[in-house]
């Protein structure tokens, strides 16, 4: 067991090729990092949607194969799943083309997949509460009526109809096998696993589909695929919030058998892992809390061990961490963070930052940039993308209790990035 204490050295990885490898490495790029006052925001907000209640999560992906990144959200107390068809750089500050693809009382998160393999993505949007279902909501094959509401159909999934609080939902894709679609999902509460949905020969049968049990959870929070070039490898990473499970797991995609990162009393929230970007052994992992830090991780995936974590407290003295990504945002050219909150026991405090990582200093010194302002007070899960054509990365989130809904924040700088 990987400790996170507070007291833990703040750079104490384990070097497995020698001191140029390493989460450290892989985040710095530059040791000359200025501290700028054009840092200062907040950065300016445009609003995508804010017609329903409750968004809950942003999910990307090409539904009309323009080349552009589209959005879908589920509007948890709105009780609908909507698509955002992204208009490009210059129509992007305008409120987006939206339509309502189904009903999902209760919905927790939604994800674009092309299920029937027609050439139209689809939604499947994970139900907590008294829904305890998931849903499919077919796309129209017709492109042309993307943004048809009547041409959205949407159906259960019956092998989860009543049997868990589903939370989120990460397509695997194809079995190489027999072509089986493979769905991996989490959920809350009683009963709660992490496990597979395995479609019949013909995915479009719901009725076929079945589940596969893999291991009792608490309360999964996020399920992301990241892969080792170098090895052919996949593995699954798995952040579970509560209960006796809680913790940071690698999941090996072959056997799905959990490989714990870090288990212990945090309350571990949302996950983002990216490529090393100078050694494609390495993944860079973080994970957001509720106890008022960051942990980074490094994973050479070639074995089953870990770079000891390194501690990061949130900046400004926030408490509850929902999400975090990593991401160069300035013209240092090296990688930071971006975090959001839930600050509604906090009022006076903002909602996104981002954190400069300073490789001379210690991690409860890096400083930190307020991005959002005081207004918003319950964000979620973070997407670094450059929605604005200008060559930098923008910070698109969503927002619940406040009701700004789906959301981005302009970055500044227009820096031209060649990795992100």
């Amino acid at each position: 067991m990987l400790s996170a204490s507070p007291s833990s050295p703040a750079f104490s990885l384990r070097g497995r090729r020698g001191p140029s490898h390493g989460l450290l490495i892989a985040l710095i790029c530059s040791l000359a990092s200025p501290i700028l006052a054009e840092h200062e925001g907040p950065w300016n907000r445009h609003t995508i949607d804010n017609g329903s209640r409750g968004a809950d999560g942003v999910r990307l992906g090409d539904i009309n194969g323009d080349g552009l990144q589209d959005i879908v959200t589920g509007w948890e107390e709105g009780g609908i799943v909507r698509l955002y068809l992204n208009p490009g750089p210059e129509k992007a500050k305008d409120k987006w083309p939206a339509v309502t693809v189904g009903p999902a009382k209760n919905v927790e998160d939604a994800v674009l997949v092309d299920l029937d393999n027609d050439g139209t993505m689809d939604v499947v949007s994970s139900c907590e509460g008294k829904t305890k279902t998931m849903f499919v909501h077919w796309g129209p094959e017709d492109k042309t009526k993307l943004l048809d509401e009547d041409a959205w159909v949407t159906e259960p999934i019956p092998a989860t109809a009543g049997k868990q609080m589903w939370m989120y939902c990460l397509p695997k894709g194809p079995r190489r096998s027999d072509g089986a679609f493979v769905l991996h999902v989490g959920s809350k509460g009683k009963d709660a696993a992490f496990g597979s949905l395995i479609s019949g020969e013909n995915p479009r049968d719901l009725d076929e589909w079945t589940y596969l049990r893999f291991s009792d959870v608490g309360w999964i929070m996020s399920i992301q695929h990241y892969r080792n070039e170098a090895f052919d490898y996949d593995f699954v990473l798995m952040t579970d919030r509560r209960g006796p499970t809680r913790g940071v797991y690698r999941i090996s995609d072959h056997d799905l058998e959990p490989d714990e990162i870090q288990q212990d009393e945090a309350e571990y929230m949302f996950a983002h892992a990216v490529p090393h970007p100078n050694d494609d052994l390495y993944t860079l992992i973080a994970v957001a809390t509720r106890n008022g830090f960051v942990q980074l991780y490094d994973d050479l995936q070639s074995q089953r061990s870990f770079g000891a974590p390194i501690h990061v407290p949130n900046p400004f003295g926030v408490k509850q961490g929902k999400a975090v990504a990593i991401g160069r945002l300035d013209k240092d050219q090296h990688s930071d963070l971006v975090v959001s909150f839930n600050t509604q026991s906090q009022k006076d405090k903002p909602g996104v930052v981002w954190i400069k990582v300073l490789p001379d200093k210690d991690p409860k010194d890096w400083p930190a940039y307020d991005i959002s302002g005081l207004k918003g007070k319950k964000f979620d899960r973070i997407e670094l993308i450059d929605l604005d054509g200008d060559g930098d990365l923008d910070v698109l989130t969503c927002e619940e209790a406040d009701n700004l809904g789906v959301i981005w924040y302009e970055n500044p700088y227009g820096v031209k990035l060649t990795k992100p």
